[in-house]
């Protein structure tokens, strides 16, 4: 079968592999048809130091698919069901596992397409707890936007913000796959949004998904509008995840006893902070990485429900690399996607 696999930093080959073996009791066989394309896929691309893998590695951390075999046991899906699988290995077994708060997992084995082969293949067998099944009327493309982008923006929003209906919302990089997302999901909830953009064309479509107020980061300096514009209260909860570019400023836009949620640090891994500021102001910042398997379940039934991903690109697997790049420029508004 293809695959699509990193044999070294900036080195993507697609090459032939072996079919796997027919699925094991617990296992799901999944045909892959689209995978999405997100900032640990780069991270992973330019050789992050801190992933420990061996190479070759077949990439992408996101995907769907339908299930093209069952193994011994496995019950609630039938072959031919879309699904979209969880994109870590976690144990199944521990307390966070038991109690459904999967990314915090004390034994997973990894993330798939980043410390372990990934969804960038055609058939790939993982255990049926981690795979979801996807509601018919959800096309393969849009659900490819279920385990990263919108299950990522549900966790970061719902469970660790608790952005209620009719708050406040710094949401940072609007143009970006969970930017879109968080700016469709705080809208729905009645929020008012404030979004970040590199430049005006991204504003303008930023303004179309529901956006409240758009500023430009390049031309103006985005603490100062959100302060302007709120009357020098601030938000209620800034959605972060550029990093030290962004960071300070991202404090100074909070309210008193404000939250900040972050998922990422594409500007970097370090910054500075006044931790007077920070306990005098009662901020509450909570750091978020992935989802839950229930966070996928309520994304997809949102996208069931008509919240559709914003799509940028969708490009066939062998350009897989050119997505990359386009995501790395930071010129997309919205998930790039590979199809097989």
């Amino acid at each position: 079968m293809k695959a699509l696999q990193l044999f070294g930093d900036r080195d993507l080959r697609l090459t032939e592999v072996p079919d796997p073996d027919a699925p094991g009791p617990g296992e799901v066989q999944i045909r892959v048809r689209a995978v999405g394309l997100n900032f640990i896929d780069v991270w992973g691309f330019r050789g992050m130091a801190f992933a420990k893998r061996k190479l070759p590695l077949t990439v992408g951390a996101e995907a769907a698919g339908e299930v093209a075999a069952l193994g011994e046991g496995v019950e609630g899906l039938e072959v031919g069901d879309k699904v979209a699988p969880y994109g870590a290995l976690t144990c199944g077994q521990c307390r966070a596992c038991r109690e459904g708060r999967d990314n915090l997992c004390e034994d997973v084995g990894g993330v798939l397409g980043f410390h372990v082969d990934g969804f960038a293949r055609e058939l790939v067998n993982l255990p049926a707890r981690l795979v979801v099944r996807v509601p018919d009327s959800v096309s393969f493309t849009d659900a490819a936007c279920a385990p990263i982008a919108f299950g990522t923006v549900q966790h970061m929003l719902f469970d660790n913000a608790k952005l209620e209906p009719g708050e406040t919302i710094l949401v940072h990089a609007g143009g970006s796959g969970i930017g879109t997302t968080a700016i469709k999901m705080a809208k729905a909830i009645g929020c008012t949004v404030f979004t970040t953009v590199g430049d005006d064309a991204k504003g303008e479509k930023a303004k179309a998904l529901g956006a409240d107020h758009v500023i430009n980061y390049r031309t103006e300096r985005f603490e100062g509008e959100v302060r302007k514009a709120t009357k020098r209260k601030g938000v209620d909860v800034v959605f972060e995840h550029v990093g030290p570019e962004t960071w300070n400023g991202s404090l100074l836009c909070l309210k008193r006893g404000g939250r900040l949620v972050t998922c990422g640090s594409t500007s970097g891994v370090s910054t500075t902070m006044n931790l007077m500021q920070l306990f005098q102001q009662q901020y509450r910042i909570t750091g978020s990485f992935g989802c839950r398997i229930a966070n996928i379940r309520d994304a997809l039934a949102k996208m069931a429900d008509g919240m559709n991903p914003v799509i940028d690109t969708v490009l066939p697997l062998a350009d897989f690399a050119q997505g990359l790049e386009r995501l790395e420029s930071r010129k997309v508004f919205g998930k790039i996607l590979v199809t097989l």
